[in-house]
């Protein structure tokens, strides 16, 4: 083989390793609900969401230290992107532990898992605020279809009305609201970290997991009465700390290095994921209107990020 070619065969075998990292990191995140759930029953949110990320953060430990010397030769990190991402990144994930911890069954669970999945299509909206990015009419139906399949799920499949929607609600709000705030708090993080970050994210990923461990050791006192008993971590503790760790990681190296479209573009089957991996291990049986709406989630979110105009685009 000429040097040329195999000068050329080096950097496509790095971006397709990349690019299947980000997919690794795609299924593991389709875990999220289930693990959760399965988490917050045997622990409660609080203490669970704690020993989750201590063990997502010991496990990151050797991933920044094999990253140090090229964290030498990267830009420090900022105090806006620390403060103000390293928040939303410990709300977003505080948000979902409470969401999942509080569901009243499983079934419910799933319900909440699909609201968060709204943040796609809230990554994209804000992205024309606070990344000045343009976007063609069709992110308006894009943007709808994605809150109707919500609505949908919402229904509980008791059939699309007003009063359906109105009395699965007011069940449980609650849970309902903070898996909205998930969502939101994780497109202003995904916005922001793209205008403020710089340097080593893995080093931020390992700061911003243990900022997380230590608002859930907070929460758990207060919860507790400041009796704390602290426990083993269990199986799933350490499969959802491990998968946490590995996620992170997995899809900073696709974010480098990996096909960026081709990624994106299969990260909204997320929400289908999710869904099938939930209705198998936690044993739920799904009503038509939630697939439904699962679909239109996922619809809905990618026809909105096509609407995006690309950069050469949005300056003409």
């Amino acid at each position: 083989m000429p040097k040329e070619a195999a000068a050329l065969q080096v950097p496509r075998q790095r971006s397709l390793l990349a690019t299947l990292a980000g997919l690794a990191a795609i299924l593991l995140w389709s875990t999220t609900v289930t693990l959760g759930r399965s988490v917050t029953e045997q622990l409660g949110p609080e203490l669970a969401g704690a020993m989750v990320h201590i063990v997502a953060s010991a496990l990151l430990v050797p991933v920044v230290l094999l990253n140090s010397r090229r964290a030498a030769r990267s830009k420090g990190l900022s105090w806006r992107y620390v403060v103000g991402c390293g928040s939303l990144f410990v709300i977003n994930l505080v948000t979902v532990f409470l969401a999942l911890g509080g569901a009243r069954d499983r079934s419910q669970t799933v319900e909440v898992g699909l609201v968060n999945y709204l943040w796609p299509a809230c990554t994209v909206l804000l992205s024309l605020w606070l990344l000045g990015n343009r976007s063609t009419w069709a992110i308006v139906p894009g943007t709808a279809l994605a809150v109707f399949g919500v609505t949908l799920v919402l229904t509980g499949g008791k059939g699309l009305s007003w009063a359906s929607l109105r009395a699965n609600l007011a069940d449980n709000p609650s849970v309902y609201l903070l898996g909205l705030a998930a969502a939101v708090s994780w497109g202003f993080y995904s916005n922001l970290s793209r205008a403020w970050g710089s340097g080593d994210s893995a080093r931020a990923t390992l700061v911003f997991n243990l900022a997380t461990a230590a608002v859930f050791v907070l929460l758990f006192g207060l919860r507790s009465g400041g009796a704390v008993a602290w426990r083993l971590p269990t199986l799933n503790v350490m499969l959802m700390g491990a998968s946490t760790a590995a996620a992170y990681s997995l899809w900073d190296v696709s974010m480098r290095n990996g096909n960026l479209n081709l990624v994106v573009a299969a990260s909204y089957l997320t929400p289908f994921f999710s869904t099938l991996v939930s209705s198998l291990f936690l044993r739920v049986v799904l009503t038509p209107s939630v697939w439904i709406g699962c679909g239109l989630i996922i619809v809905g979110s990618f026809w909105s990020w096509r609407a995006i105009l690309p950069p050469d685009d949005a300056r003409g």
